[in-house]
């Protein structure tokens, strides 16, 4: 029976068929209405268009979501990236047809909302809705015709579909201009059709007998090693990366498909050929949600750095598309400049693609230029330039991300269908170990020591979580008490603050964090609250003098975040900053209910803050990307396991501990000979030997500060583990002052809410501890020979368990005489 560990494709059969299903009956949809309009000359209004605008979003949307994420977990790179894609696709299609039904008409619209009663700008010409998503429309064409070519080198029934998917597109962005073209895109559909309904019968029937019994699947139009020959250098990190986890899809083509799109939306709108931004923002917020899964599945995949990037660049396309929705909508040109320079939110952003460059310079050229055109990216959108050179900035930076995004996907899919990389991509600029260096000469110059105590390992998704309450701590201050840019920063507050984080806890939750969503969650709520008071109170008439319910709350989080302080406590001096912050930003949100507030406090928090924050996002994606604890987070003050029960490092033979070249005498390697394996540890001195068993950042959290405990096992099911981990550093299966576990079943029943898995191996031998001998003084006992003639007992048994001391004792006389 196949484990769960295996490959994905074990598990899932076909999700292709899913997935060219909801193609056909979504482009069966577009191409009934096409020639329903062609031959009446009537375009659907009302509810008909918004019928079709849900059909789209149910079925190619949710429909071929599913598919995607069944693709990806089948191992299928160029699956889970198409539909995930076409999901997006549809869904906003389907989006823009119910808009377009909803607001016939934009230079009729008006917004009323209690004090923010605002008429759209008459000298606007506003685009309708439809016309307006010909942006998008163009970008998917260039993306459907990369993803026509790449599934060339799979089969050769895919690239006429995606094919056909691009053209419809075409003449669909031409029919909203021309009516002539609904007849052919309504061809071109029914070629989707036809074509989506033999793949989908093919698969169904190479699922169902687990053999090809159409063709169409299996062979490829030409093979995909024909695009070149692999690099050496890259190819060898590639193979690095395959070994990662071979479960999950690669997500890098998805992900650079999102900015591919949301960068030529925003040129687009930069440039001026899109006035009103709201559908643009429906379009980024859907693309950008895919962008959110890239960094799921590479969390899945335990990449912590594509993680971390698609998270922010996915944060940062919904903060700004909706930020242009705000101007665009509500405020308007007069006031726009006025509201952007009380913003600071663009520094933080800018701050974080400095930090995503520095750790991409030990991954390939491309890799380092997409960084190099997000920094630009960034510093266009600092909110203090001035609008008119802003936008011409901010068109041309996002042209070149459109650029290398468009030449990533393309690279990405074909080097990872191939298993090598054919399109080039670039060299290094610095090795993995320089970097590391480079990122730890801080801490020595700080720490003037090797071993200074670090605090609990960082883990995935850390980084994302700093970067959430950072960028919201920015973007949270304002210069006066009523600032006109309140409105306006409601989308880079309300989106990190609250909604981002909710991912957070999610991935938190997948990864069965102690801390879990907890911390988090809680925080989401409080950026949530701060936004609704702060920056949208006066539209709902919610001011400081009759807010008394936030008056409560305020108080009631006080009291909650103290045992998140204390929670804080065990796990580094960073975090623990990060949660006394938070509890000072409680007490301004506090005196700002009591219309008692002095401002210059409150921005003195929200900075420190975010820069308590900037840096634990540098340290945790850096700790966690190299597995080493190279910039200082700080110890814990205080652990769940108590000091004087030291953790124990377990080899599965002498050899390993030879690996390790520690200084010690013959007469411990012959007394260790003699009593391993078996139920006795032995305790000899540390040192930075130690770390050369791979104990890494742990080498302060193992043993105590000046001895280490270790023992041989006589289990045959955990010395061969060991062969094949190399040096554990392992506990006892039990909460401590707890009896010991004598069988798997006890330890899942005590401690199976705590563990990703259970080695079973039946009932223990050992009913009782092993015995602990101290053997740290035995080289001095060797000197007191030479000196004074007299051997006094070189070992301590510090604890009697499953090995009796006499017995200790006689090996230990019988090696000493041999020996000496």
């Amino acid at each position: 029976m196949a484990s769960t560990a295996g490959f994905a494709a074990v598990f899932y059969s076909e999700p292709a068929v899913l997935g060219l299903l909801a193609n056909v009956v979504s482009a069966f949809l577009l191409c009934l209405q096409n020639f329903t309009v062609a031959h009446t000359s009537l375009r659907p209004q009302g509810a008909e268009d918004i019928l079709a605008g849900v059909h789209l979003i149910l079925i190619g949307g949710f429909v071929q979501l599913l598919a995607g994420f069944l693709a990806f977990r089948k191992y299928d790179h160029l699956g889970g990236a198409a539909f995930l894609t076409f999901s997006a696709l549809w869904s906003s299609y389907g989006a823009t047809r119910i808009i377009a039904a909803a607001y016939p008409s934009w230079q009729n619209v008006t917004l009323t909302s209690g004090n923010a009663s605002h008429l759209l700008p008459s000298g606007m010409a506003q685009l309708s809705a439809s016309q307006s998503a010909v942006a998008g429309l163009v970008a998917y064409i260039s993306i459907s015709f990369i993803l026509s070519f790449c599934s060339a080198t799979v089969n050769y029934i895919m690239p006429f579909i995606f094919g056909a998917i691009a053209l419809a597109l075409v003449f669909e962005a031409v029919a909203l201009f021309g009516q002539w073209a609904l007849v052919v895109s309504g061809v071109i559909e029914l070629v989707i059709v036809l074509c989506g309904l033999y793949g989908a019968v093919a698969l169904l029937f190479k699922g169902i007998t687990q053999r090809y019994v159409l063709p169409g699947f299996g062979h490829p139009l030409f093979n995909v090693l024909l695009l070149g020959s692999a690099q050496k250098s890259s190819s060898k990190a590639l193979g690095e990366e395959k070994k990662k986890n071979t479960k999950y899809a690669e997500p890098m083509a998805l992900g650079n498909i999102c900015n591919t799109v949301s960068s030529f939306l925003f040129a687009f709108y930069f440039f001026g050929y899109i006035k009103n931004f709201c559908v643009g923002a429906v379009w980024i917020s859907i693309i950008s949600s895919c962008q959110l899964l890239s960094s799921f599945y590479s969390y899945l995949r335990s990449d912590v750095y594509y993680t971390t990037k698609f998270g922010v660049h996915s944060l940062y396309w919904l903060v700004m598309s909706w930020e242009e929705f705000t101007l665009t909508t509500f405020l308007g040109p007069s006031t726009a400049q006025e509201s952007r320079l009380g913003m600071f939110g663009g520094w933080f952003f800018l701050g974080i693609a400095c930090m995503l460059f520095l750790m991409s310079t030990h991954k390939d050229t491309l890799e380092m230029l997409q960084n190099a055109s997000f920094i630009i990216l960034t510093t266009a959108s600092i909110h203090q330039i001035p609008m008119p050179g802003a936008y011409l900035f901010l068109g041309v930076a996002c042209s070149l991300c459109t650029a290398l995004s468009m030449y990533g996907t393309f690279a990405s899919l074909i080097n990872s269908i191939g298993e090598k990389v054919l399109i080039p991509v670039g060299v290094q600029a610095m090795s993995s170990s320089a970097l590391q260096t480079t990122l730890m000469a801080a801490k020595t110059f700080l720490t003037r020591s090797k071993n200074f105590p670090s605090g609990t390992r960082a883990e995935v998704p850390d980084a994302l979580f700093y970067v959430c309450n950072g960028l919201a701590a920015v973007s949270a201050i304002q210069g006066t008490i009523g600032d006109p840019s309140r409105q306006l920063s409601i989308p880079s507050v309300l989106i990190p603050g609250a909604i981002m984080q909710l991912y957070v806890c999610r991935i938190q939750v997948q990864g069965g964090r102690r801390f879990g969503c907890i911390l988090p969650f809680c925080y989401a709520a409080f950026w949530g609250a701060w936004t609704w008071l702060r920056f949208a109170g006066h539209l709902i008439d919610i001011v400081p003098g009759n807010s008394e319910g936030f008056t409560a709350g305020s108080i009631a989080f006080l009291v909650l975040n103290a045992f998140l302080i204390i929670l804080a406590s065990a796990f580094n001096v960073v975090l623990l900053c990060m949660t006394l912050a938070m509890e000072l930003l409680t007490i301004c949100f506090l005196l700002f209910t009591l219309e008692n507030l002095p401002l210059p406090f409150e921005i003195v928090m929200l900075s420190i803050f975010s820069i308590i924050c900037f840096y634990g996002a540098t340290a945790s994606l850096a700790n966690s990307m190299f597995g080493k604890d190279l910039m200082m987070m700080g110890p814990p003050l205080f652990t769940d396991r108590p000091q004087e029960k030291p953790i124990c490092i377990f080899i599965s033979n002498l050899d390993q501990l030879r690996a390790a070249a520690p200084p010690i005498s013959p007469l411990l390697w012959e007394f260790m000979e003699n009593v391993y394996p078996g139920g006795i540890g032995c305790i000899i001195k540390k040192g930075e030997w130690l770390k050369k068993l791979g104990v890494g950042a742990g080498y302060s959290r193992v043993g105590t500060q000046d001895s280490i405990m270790i023992r041989v096992p006589d289990l045959t099911v955990l010395v061969h583990l060991i062969d094949m981990t190399g040096p554990l550093a392992i506990t006892s299966a039990n909460p401590s002052g707890e009896v010991d576990s004598t069988h798997h079943d006890m330890v899942i029943s005590r401690l199976g809410h705590k563990l990703e898995g259970v080695l079973c191996d039946g009932e223990s031998d050992e009913v009782v501890a092993s015995t602990v001998v101290n053997c740290t003084k035995i080289d001095e006992r060797i000197i007191l020979i030479f000196l004074f003639f007299l051997w006094e007992g070189g070992i301590t048994i510090l604890r009697e368990g499953c090995v009796p001391a006499g017995k200790v004792m006689q090996i230990f006389e019988r090696v000493k005489n041999r020996v000496v």
